[in-house]
């Protein structure tokens, strides 16, 4: 199991390339399940959860033929099964977005319950009951989704609350339902435009992505697409914090500022310089940071995702600023190692109060990852310190982040990658 060792203080400085983004890779991945001709993905991210989702396709009969920038999946025909059992989906969530595409095509799907993050609960109850609403029966047994319709039929559905990831599956499975559906409360985010983009070149008519109401015209084939993953706003965001955590000056090739509004406002309220200019972004932090209160929210509110690399920034600002998490209920466990390397946090359900500045240890600190942007975060944490730390089970890091060892050293970070 890897370890990352962490020589601090350190100046994330210079020009990072934004990768893929993998939250808008993998349902595009699946969606290469709706059509029997080729879809090409480029700009994909080389992480663990899109070699899994190869897997995952590959099982279905869908293969992945990697391309210099990217990857050509062809399923050569009909999808040869419709389940995608435990073994392949118990370490990532985004495997519960076959269902739509398996039962759209097939008429048909098994599909194990997904696993992933123990970051909160996160029932696709939503994703289930929009199915039913397109006339599929579905059965939820011994830790599998069953669902079988003859051909689903356009019908009109509003989200209880809204998700993303449910958005994504009744997007995808009404691309070939018989007649229109129209979906309301629809999760908004910049991932969810993107597959929606990639529908549409596959012949798909949807009409409101990024909004709160969806429209999709059903079809009675999908054909084959080349398109380019947008960039990942979450690793734009990481590289960004890290270089105003540490008083650095950094640019971020690729990154999309619109996407990133959210961040890029209480990054200037903190006391950094933002300028956003087409192709990238740019940041620097000459001076003291200010205390910032943040909460959380769904698109186009500031991203959970990028909540605790926030709060890492805020250890370094004076004052005692508040970050609130609305989206999921157990999104602070970096807090106690925080903690541990000498961070002043107060939680009080759902709200931690940072008191800052704080000095981070002068000696060795040891800490533990225990989801994937919990990981982003200690990792910042260390290149803050002074001295050394070291990250343990960065597997969950490898899960969202493109060779971030190497990048960190490009940006003149004492960063090394070992085995534990």
């Amino acid at each position: 199991m890897d370890q990352f060792r962490i020589h601090g203080p350190c100046r994330v400085s210079g020009r990072v390339e934004a990768a893929g983004a993998k939250n808008a890779a993998l349902p595009e991945m699946a969606a290469a399940l709706l059509t029997e001709e080729p879809v090409e993905l480029r700009g994909l991210p080389r992480l663990r959860d899109i070699r899994t989702m190869a897997r995952l396709l590959g099982h279905l009969g869908v293969e992945a033929a990697e391309r210099p920038d990217g990857v050509e999946l062809h399923g050569g025909g009909e999808v040869s099964s419709d389940d995608a059992p435990y073994e392949l989906v118990k370490t990532m969530r985004a495997s519960v977005l076959v269902l739509g595409p398996l039962l759209a095509r097939l008429g048909r799907a098994r599909v194990s319950l997904p696993g992933g993050c123990a970051i909160g609960v996160r029932p696709i109850d939503q994703h289930l009951a929009g199915l039913e609403a397109l006339g599929a029966t579905v059965e939820l047994q011994h830790g599998y989704v069953t669902a079988h319709a003859a051909r689903l039929r356009g019908g009109r559905f509003r989200f209880d609350l809204r998700t993303v990831g449910g958005t994504e599956n009744l997007l995808m499975a009404a691309t070939l339902a018989r007649g229109t559906t129209v979906l309301e409360n629809c999760a908004r985010e910049p991932e969810i435009v993107d597959l929606a983009r990639l529908l549409t070149a596959m012949g798909a008519r949807v009409e409101g992505a990024g909004g709160d109401r969806i429209t999709i015209q059903g079809v009675d084939r999908l054909g084959g697409a080349s398109h380019r993953v947008i960039p990942d706003r979450i690793e734009a965001g990481t590289y960004l914090l890290a270089a105003a955590t540490t008083g650095g000056a950094l640019d971020v090739a690729g990154a999309v500022a619109a996407d990133l509004a959210p961040l890029l406002e209480k990054l200037a309220a903190a006391g950094c310089e933002v300028s956003p200019y087409d192709g990238g972004v740019r940041l620097q932090r000459d001076g003291e940071l200010r205390r910032c209160d943040v909460s959380t929210a769904p698109h186009p509110g500031f991203p959970t995702d990028l909540q605790a690399q926030f709060m890492v920034m805020m250890t370094q600002a004076r004052g005692v600023s508040t970050l609130r998490e609305t989206v999921f209920e157990n999104r602070f466990q970096h807090v106690p190692e925080l903690a541990r390397m000498g961070a002043d946090i107060q939680l009080d359900e759902r709200t931690a109060r940072i008191t800052g500045p704080t000095p981070l240890p002068l000696s060795a600190a040891r800490v533990m990852a225990t989801d994937l942007r919990a990981s982003a975060s200690l990792v910042l944490a260390g290149l803050a310190a002074t001295g050394e730390t070291v990250v343990e089970r960065i597997y969950h890091l490898d899960r969202g982040y493109e060779r971030m060892e190497l990048k960190l050293q490009a940006l003149d970070a004492r960063v090394e990658r070992e085995a534990a």
